[in-house]
């Protein structure tokens, strides 16, 4: 059996979708070490798996984009904050490797430095991509705005002079990532969409019909669907009386400042025939004024919820997006930065939900908006049969398996 060691960046959002691939890796009998967040490790390897942290250096480096003040500004901040840890997170893989010495890798597509000492270690490796991929695509629209796929010429000419702009903010960033890259001893690149598609294979943990179709995928590319992963725990007590549509409202496991949106939330719906249960995660849950048909916890095991669940309420995170997707459960999407804008569009795009912006949210927006919601279940389990046409974690750890016995 092999040893397969598995990098993430700092972010339970990167960490949490590629469990349970790691984990079936982990059921066939391969050994499987997992470098993540200090306060995830005790957990990780409750499952059976190994774990160490990820340098100090690289957790110091946090992600600041909901500081910004528009979109791009925010895309900015991000790609700095890629590019600032890279000169942490690649030295850090190369000991990882010289003490572990594993039969192959894989590598969160954040983490710059790592994927540099990955390309060039003689080793089998992967990547893993739980957001909708920035690369460009004549089938597609450039990724970032929000858009949806073209319709006619228009459309068509829409994405030809918008996508080299796009992509021309992400590859401001090209000089420090290709400095990164030569001192770690891989190439430099010509564009940042490049540094996506170096591995032998991706992990694209989505599916279509949520991503949109494209015919000019790169061979790397193997969607599986999304890496659906959850505190194993029983219902919650209160849960089992409940004889209401569940609304469920929920922050970023990261912090986002998007605490307004269970404000809204819990007011909108405050006279409605629902029971909400808001988790804030990221945000402090105390303040929040509490109607009689509400619930707010900072976290609470989203399975049992979603069983029981008519709608989502959340920023657009594909993390929850997709959990609820996956068991057929509409959304509604208040974006509230980094990719949730492009996620909030698919939804839409798909039949699975309604979208509102950040500036327009308002209790009774928001209250319209779980209504109309409430009856997309059809495009919502539509999606859930495509998630689980794509196979899942078995078709992806069959994928990485299958990079030991290519040439």
């Amino acid at each position: 059996m092999a040893r397969y060691l598995a990098y993430t960046t700092p972010a339970r959002g990167h960490l949490y979708p590629i469990l349970p691939t790691l984990l079936e890796l982990h059921r066939r009998e391969h050994e499987v070490i997992v470098y993540t967040l200090a306060t995830e490790l005790e957990w990780v390897c409750g499952l059976g798996l190994g774990a160490s942290p990820v340098d100090p250096a690289v957790e110091a480096r946090a992600m600041d984009d909901w500081r910004a003040s528009s979109p791009l500004a925010a895309l900015q901040a991000a790609l700095r904050t890629f590019v600032d840890r890279a000169h942490h997170d690649g030295p850090d893989l190369l000991r990882a490797v010289r003490e572990h010495r594993p039969d192959g890798l894989l590598v969160d597509i954040n983490a710059w430095g790592a994927m540099a000492v990955a390309e060039t270690a003689g080793l089998p490796w992967a990547t893993w991509c739980p957001y909708f991929l920035p690369v460009p695509s004549r089938d597609a629209p450039p990724f970032g705005l929000g858009l949806p796929p073209a319709k006619g010429l228009l459309g068509r000419v829409r994405d030809r002079l918008l996508s080299p702009l796009i992509m021309g903010m992400y590859d401001r960033a090209l000089p420090a990532l290709n400095q990164a890259r030569t001192t770690l001893g891989a190439p430099a690149l010509k564009t940042v969409a490049e540094a996506y598609l170096r591995a032998p294979l991706m992990l694209y943990l989505t599916a279509e019909p949520l991503e949109y179709p494209r015919f000019d995928w790169h061979p790397s590319v193997r969607m599986v669907g999304p890496g659906i992963w959850d505190v194993s725990a029983p219902a919650p007590v209160w849960l089992e009386g409940l004889k209401k549509p569940l609304v469920l409202v929920t922050c970023s496991t990261e912090f986002q400042n998007d605490g307004r949106l269970i404000e809204a939330t819990l007011e909108g719906l405050a006279e409605e025939d629902v029971f909400v249960v808001a988790t804030t995660a990221g945000v402090d849950p105390a303040g929040f004024k509490v109607p009689h048909n509400a619930r707010v916890e900072r976290f609470v095991p989203h399975g049992p919820l979603l069983e029981r669940a008519a709608c989502v309420v959340c920023h657009g995170g594909m993390g929850i997006t997709q959990k609820a997707l996956s068991v057929g459960v509409p959304l509604v999407v208040v974006p509230f930065g980094r990719d949730q804008t492009e996620v909030a569009c698919h939804v839409r795009v798909v039949g699975a939900g309604v979208s509102i912006s950040k500036g327009g949210l308002r209790p009774d927006r928001l209250r319209q908006a779980v209504r109309s919601a409430m009856q997309m279940r059809v495009g919502a389990e539509r999606v859930a049969e495509a998630f689980r046409r794509a196979g899942g974690a078995p078709a992806a750890a069959s994928a990485v398996e299958a990079l030991e016995r290519s040439p």
